[in-house]
């Protein structure tokens, strides 16, 4: 667990009002600091988040002979050693709570000519890396995961890589990312195809980065042999930190909240659209393009929302965003229907379970299913939330997701083992009090 025990105290506040900037995309971060590494000459990366788990990302490539230098808060500057100049580490290489991390590294290192190793912490050591592991060794790489394939990895230099086209089981940008990062060093075309679009964050910067690459909804396609040439990356707000607020703003009467320069990437805004569907008051205001990718302020405004049946081709677009829409789901008037969401399964929590059991104890009807859940939305109900206490299972978006609630309990909120908030949302405490949330950290 990152940062030690701790709780949180949550209870209701003033309605959610005002300018705010949440921090840094995590996405947008962890792939500039890689991509920066691997360039010839100096990348500066401006707006980077602070968390646990792209610092960890950031400190593995230092390890691996990467100078990074931090002129101010959320700034990076990297000195690029190119494309074949990492130098192995005798040390494991911490990825902490990062899947995103370990999962992109696993394709960059099985094309490097040492051998390293990947380790995380204790909720990451079970998270599931066959389905990286198992089309990297497609492409020639050699890694051995722990048992039933959970990390630490053990991944072989020295291998020969080839390109692949390969048909996606799972729809998963992290796993279309570390393949198409294993393509920069393998010999002919790597092509990823997927069931549904995912995030096309690594596409983009790879052409803000100047590597060649054909992509579009579903479909991606590079060649080995080019090189990446050092940028400048202005890294958009985080649309999932942004989500948390969507939420809170909509469903905490007599709000109205600013959200200034949220990444607005169609293929991370899928709980906008959810949200708007219920009948969410959201507009977005100033829309523009920072560092390659759309961005635009957003106001939301409190609304009565009503229950829908999520539409199954929004759920790879929100896939993360899926406890907070847990949340709004229970304020709404009526029955929601989340299905085709399985993945909430192999997160840093059973997401289904864990945001399942949180709303029984405060008293919110919801019935578990396989890939999601139904939830009768507690709308026209005296107090939308009963006090109590709820395990996150050290899972930041769950712990952050059940603040939301507490601002319509019956009385104080009790949410254990939230130091992991830290990994992607350094500061949320402190911002959530100053938009009128009642939040404080507590010791267990």
């Amino acid at each position: 667990m990152s940062g030690g025990s701790r709780d949180w105290v949550a209870a209701p506040g003033r309605p959610l009002r005002g300018r705010i900037r949440v921090p840094g995309d995590k996405s947008i971060s962890h792939r500039a600091v890689m991509l920066g590494a691997l360039a010839e000459g100096t990348t500066e990366i401006h707006g980077f988040l602070e968390g646990e788990d792209t610092r960890a990302t950031a400190a593995i490539f230092e390890q691996l002979g990467v100078r990074i230098e931090a002129p101010a808060d959320t700034d990076r500057v990297v000195h690029g050693v190119g494309l074949h100049g990492l130098r192995g580490s005798g040390q494991p290489l911490d990825c902490g709570n990062a899947g995103t991390g370990m999962r992109l590294l696993a394709g960059v290192l099985s094309g490097q000519a040492f051998d390293s190793a990947l380790i995380g912490d204790a909720s990451l050591s079970k998270r599931p890396m066959r389905r990286v592991t198992e089309p990297l060794a497609l492409m020639g790489a050699r890694i051995e995961t722990g048992v039933q394939g959970v990390p630490p990895l053990r991944i072989r230099g020295g291998q020969s890589l080839r390109g692949i086209d390969y048909a996606l089981p799972v729809a998963s940008a992290q796993v279309k990312s570390a393949l198409l990062l294993a393509g920069l060093y393998a010999r002919g075309p790597t092509t990823i195809r997927e069931p549904h679009p995912t995030r096309d964050y690594t596409e983009r910067m790879l052409t803000a980065f100047g590597w060649p690459i054909e992509y579009g909804p579903g479909h991606a396609r590079l060649n080995g042999g080019h090189r990446l040439r050092a940028t400048r990356i202005d890294v958009p707000a985080d649309f999932s930190s942004a989500a948390f607020f969507l939420v809170a703003a909509s469903v905490v009467p007599g709000s109205e909240l600013h959200i200034d320069a949220v990444g607005m990437n169609p293929r991370r805004t899928g709980l906008l659209r959810a949200l708007q569907l219920m009948g969410a008051d959201i507009r977005e205001e100033n829309p523009r393009e920072q560092g390659g990718e759309p961005v635009a302020d957003l106001v939301v405004r409190h609304a009565a929302l009503h229950g829908i049946e999520i539409p199954e081709a929004l759920v790879p677009d929100m896939i993360d965003e899926f406890p907070a829409l847990f949340i709004a789901a229970a304020c709404a008037d009526g029955r929601t229907v989340v299905r085709g969401a399985a993945e909430l399964r192999v997160k840093e929590s059973d997401r289904i379970a864990t945001m399942a059991a949180g709303l029984r104890a405060l008293g919110v009807v919801i019935e578990e299913t396989p890939d999601g859940a139904v939830i009768d939305g507690r709308a026209g109900s005296e107090v939308l939330f009963d006090a109590g206490g709820i395990e996150s299972h050290g899972d930041h978006r769950i712990a952050m997701s059940f603040a939301i609630a507490a601002q319509l309990a019956r009385g104080e909120v009790r949410i254990r083992d939230t130091a992991n908030v830290a990994t992607s949302f350094p500061g949320f405490e402190v911002l959530a009090a100053r938009a009128g949330m009642a939040l404080q950290a507590v010791s267990p």
